[in-house]
């Protein structure tokens, strides 16, 4: 289904039924997958399964992950709900958590709650499953999707490890009892609003109407209210189907709820030093190449030496300085040369090319030019026109 960590196309699948759905799963578990199975149906909803070895670690995605992630936390750690929500970096190099805070924040922080002793691993195994069993009931209402299977970006930790059989023959119960209600055509992610009030009001009691006016605030979806009334929430729909019939009350779409925002956690930023510019010397001389390292060096400078003009431009190449000093009469072969050579060189068309001499004379300084030298320097250079030279080229200002 991937090779190489690359995803092969999407794959249609009509009426994916339970049988279907156990199929594909067991055909992920037999492959001992590591990775997503991310599905997609008409209507462009996406779900992902986090699976390890064919096994799901967590799922999401669809319409609503936000408020179902929310239920499953008002379920099993109602202490939670309005827990300050700070997603952390790993504090030690090769943490589990997912350096990339943006895949699958509900999980991260889980993970997080259980690390931190907020949250036991029993609890959050719990809100993962129910969390699981509600995404593939979506599923299954879905019918007709295409799936697509990706061995990258796996979650690296495992709270819990869901046998996927088990967890679609669970969604498909609840699936069948919406169906037998006759409320397949309604999606439980719909939010129930009030849209006749006078005359639901004259259809029902005084306490019938107020508790309802109460709960169907237009914030809260079948499947929220069902949590909050600790009800199945088939049971829940059903109770209201009459006066959704009647028109007094309509089910409509609402977008989730937003994604909290992470505040960076108290974590010391940690500066990553400017490397100063490279200057090479390319010089047949140590004493000029020992002398130039002495006054770069104690400027801040990182410096190279190039003794051998026959290695000059390898070296040049590998190191990439900022700046070349290049002495212009060696042995085998000349400044003249090398500099016509680097300026061949895409790398080196910009770079600062200072001739070395001690023979200053016009004919040498024209010839230099020719060749594409930056600048022309007297030998033996004091430090203070060495310094100069190279803040004139790189910019800089003087310390």
């Amino acid at each position: 289904m991937t090779v190489g960590g690359q995803a092969l196309a999407p794959v249609a699948i009509s009426e994916f039924d339970m049988d279907k759905q156990i199929r594909l799963f067991k055909s992920l578990k037999q492959l001992q997958l590591t990775g997503q199975l991310v599905l997609n149906d008409h209507k462009e909803q996406s779900w992902t399964l986090y699976l390890y070895m064919g096994r799901i670690i967590y799922a999401t995605g669809g319409s609503h992950p936000v408020r179902r992630w929310k239920r499953g936390l008002m379920i099993h750690c109602p202490r939670l709900i309005s827990a300050p929500i700070v997603l952390q970096e790993p504090s030690q190099p090769g943490g589990e958590v997912s350096n990339d805070l943006t895949l699958c924040w509900e999980y991260q922080l889980l993970y997080q709650w259980v690390s931190q002793g907020k949250l036991s691993r029993e609890e959050a195994s719990k809100i993962i499953r129910t969390i699981t069993v509600e995404v593939l009931c979506d599923v299954a209402q879905a019918q007709e999707v295409t799936y697509q299977v990706k061995s990258d970006n796996t979650l690296p930790t495992k709270l819990t490890l869901i046998d996927a059989e088990q967890a679609v023959m669970e969604a498909h119960k609840v699936w069948e009892s919406w169906k037998k209600a006759r409320i397949a055509d309604r999606s439980p992610n719909s939010v129930p609003v009030i849209r006749q009030p006078q005359q639901l009001q004259e259809k029902t009691s005084q306490s019938i109407y107020q508790v309802l006016s109460r709960l169907l605030d237009g914030q809260q979806s079948l499947r929220d209210l069902s949590v909050k009334m600790k009800r199945d929430v088939s049971d829940v729909t059903c109770s209201l189907l009459p006066y959704i019939q009647l028109g007094l009350i309509e089910l409509v779409d609402v977008p989730d709820l937003p994604a909290p925002s992470f505040p960076k956690a108290n974590v010391p930023v940690v500066e990553t030093p400017t490397l100063r510019p490279l200057i090479a010397c390319i010089d047949d001389s140590p004493f000029i190449c020992q002398s130039m390292s002495k006054v770069l060096t104690q400027a801040n400078y990182r410096f190279v030496a190039v003794n051998d003009p026959l290695r000059a431009i390898a070296v040049l190449l590998a190191r990439k300085p900022d700046l070349i000093f290049l002495d212009l009469v060696m042995p085998n072969a000349n400044g003249y040369e090398i500099c016509g050579q680097l300026r061949k060189l895409s790398f080196f068309k910009e770079t600062p090319i200072v001739i070395l001499t001690g023979h200053d004379g016009i004919v040498d300084r024209v010839r230099a030019k020719l060749v594409g030298a930056s600048e022309f320097l007297s030998k033996p250079a004091d430090a203070e026109s060495v310094l100069g030279v190279i803040r004139k080229h790189l910019h800089e200002m003087a310390e």
